[in-house]
């Protein structure tokens, strides 16, 4: 099997920060966990290639303790070589998906931050991860050339909990909420301790559209300027 794939089933082999372990452990040993399980194995087991191949690499990258910043995806990139584990980001190397490219777009807009050099890091938000951004799909496993094919099969119920852990931590946190999936989370967040910033997916479907175009929203900015006067108060 191929290293950009998932090639083992055991939870064990999927490393997370100590900040996630007991939640990540409860899960793992629950009904919806085990039965999780069970369908990934058997879906290996049937040759399936499964992305991407560290599926909890968000809660490795970013402990809760660290959180600062959450932005939602909904599920991993579908294609070889895509996926690195983190909601938006892709491998470096990669060519950047037309969603990225988006953020990339507002952010420079916004902030005006440069797109980082390609290939590296490319479209690899693995520096945003180490720096207090989870970046955290609500369903992390997908095969190849089939969206969505692992969606309703346990994995929400992980990424909730991981959501209202976060969401519960004393210090108040960002939540970048783009599109309609992303904002159905929004009962699991306290949005009167945290930002909550909602907008349009930045896909090139509705980026430009009503009611809160992904460009020009300004989430940037707007977090910066939330985080600055959490720090001065």
């Amino acid at each position: 099997m191929a290293v950009d794939q998932l090639q083992s089933c055991d939870p064990a082999d999927w490393p997370v920060a100590p900040g996630w372990q007991p939640l990540v452990e409860d899960f793992f040993t629950s009904a919806p966990g085990i039965r999780l399980l069970d369908f990934l194995h058997e879906r290996l087991g049937a040759g399936a290639a499964i992305f991407p191949p560290q599926p909890l690499r968000a809660l490795e990258l970013t402990p809760p303790d660290d959180a600062r910043v959450v932005i939602l995806g909904q599920d991993p990139y579908h294609g070889r070589g895509q996926a690195e584990g983190l909601a938006f980001s892709v491998a470096p190397g990669v060519p950047l998906p037309p969603s990225l490219r988006n953020i990339f777009k507002e952010l420079e807009r916004d902030l005006g931050t440069p797109p980082p050099a390609f290939p590296q890091p490319g479209g690899s938000l693995v520096k945003w991860a180490r720096n207090g951004v989870l970046l955290l799909n609500t369903c992390l496993t997908v095969e190849e050339g089939q969206p969505a094919s692992h969606s309703g099969r346990g994995w929400e119920v992980l990424t909730d909990a991981v959501i209202r852990h976060v969401a519960q931590q004393p210090r108040p946190l960002v939540f970048m909420l783009w599109g309609a999936h992303a904002q159905s989370k929004r009962a699991l967040i306290d949005a009167q301790r945290h930002c909550v910033l909602t907008a349009n997916h930045p896909s090139p479907l509705s980026a430009l559209r009503p009611p809160v175009p992904f460009i020009g929203c300004g989430h940037f900015s707007r977090a910066r300027q939330w985080r600055e006067q959490q720090a001065a108060s």
